[in-house]
C-alpha cells in the first residue's frame, strides 16, 4: 500500500512541474540543483549500499552489478545523444519545429516515467527503506520531467491543450509502473542487476540532464549549495529510513 501512496505523490510532482513549465521556467534552477543532489544521494547512500549488502549475502562479486550500472548510464546517454544528433542534422538545413517531434519526445519521457514507477516498486521488493528513498528521488525529479514534457511540446509548436494531455500521460505513467510490479517478483540475483542499472540511470539524469539545466542560465553558489543540501538531506534520510 505504501508504494501506491508514494507513487501518487509522483503524479502530483509531475503535474506541478508541467503547470509551472506552462508559465515560467527561468526561476527553477535552484530546485533543479537540489534535485540533482537528491539523486546523487540516493545512489550513494541507499542503492549502492543495498547492492553491496545483497552481494555479500549471496557471496558474489560486484562486477556484474557495476557492469549493469555502467550499462544503465551508457544506454540513456546513447538514446539521448542520438536524438540530439538527429535534431542537429535537421537544423543544418533549416530551422524548423514539428509537432510530431514533440509528441515522440513526450512519449519517450512517459516511458521513462513508467520505468521510474517500476523502480519504486522494485525498490520496495528490496526493502521498505530503499523503496522509500527511491520514491523520494523519483518524486523530486518527476517535477523536472513534467516541466520537460510541456517544454518539448511547446517548443515543437504543439497547442497548450495537447501539451496538457501529454503531461497527464507522463504523470500517470509512474503510477502504472508501480502497479505493474505487483504482477511479478525478481530473484535476488536479478534484483541486484536491476538496482545497478537503475543507479546508472539516476546518475545519468542527475549529472547529464538536471545539473547542466540548473546551471545553464543561472549558475551560482546558491545553486551549488542546494546541490550539497540535497545530497546531505538524502544522507540523513537514508540513516533513518
Amino acid at each position: 500500500m505504501i508504494p501506491v501512496i508514494l507513487t501518487f505523490a509522483t503524479f502530483v510532482s509531475t503535474m506541478m512541474g508541467g503547470l509551472v513549465g506552462l508559465k515560467n521556467r527561468d526561476n527553477l534552477h535552484r530546485f533543479l540543483g537540489f534535485t540533482a543532489g537528491v539523486l546523487l544521494g540516493v545512489v550513494a547512500f541507499e542503492i549502492l549500499p543495498e547492492i553491496f549488502k545483497l552481494l555479500n549475502e549471496q557471496n558474489r562479486s560486484p562486477v556484474g552489478a557495476m557492469i549493469a550500472l555502467v550499462g544503465g548510464f551508457l544506454l540513456f546517454h546513447i538514446i539521448e545523444k542520438s536524438i540530439l544528433i538527429h535534431h542537429t542534422q535537421e537544423e543544418e538545413y533549416e530551422v524548423h519545429h514539428h509537432p510530431h517531434v514533440g509528441i515522440a519526445s513526450a512519449l519517450a519521457l512517459s516511458a521513462h516515467s513508467f520505468l521510474d514507477g517500476v523502480g519504486i516498486g522494485l525498490g520496495f521488493q528490496a526493502g521498505t527503506g530503499i523503496g522509500i528513498t527511491v520514491a523520494i528521488a523519483v518524486i523530486a525529479h518527476d517535477f523536472s520531467d513534467g516541466l520537460n514534457t510541456v517544454n518539448l511540446m511547446l517548443v515543437n509548436k504543439s497547442r497548450d491543450r495537447r501539451a496538457l494531455m501529454f503531461l497527464l500521460l507522463d504523470a500517470i505513467a509512474p503510477v502504472l509502473g508501480v502497479l505493474s510490479t505487483f504482477l511479478f517478483t525478481l530473484s535476488d540475483t536479478t534484483l541486484v542487476l536491476y538496482l545497478g542499472f537503475f543507479a546508472g540511470f539516476l546518475l545519468y539524469i542527475g549529472a547529464s540532464e538536471i545539473l547542466p539545466e540548473a546551471h545553464s542560465k543561472h549558475s551560482s553558489y546558491a545553486t551549488i549549495g542546494l546541490t550539497v543540501v540535497g545530497v546531505s538531506a538524502m544522507f540523513v534520510i537514508s540513516r533513518f529510513a
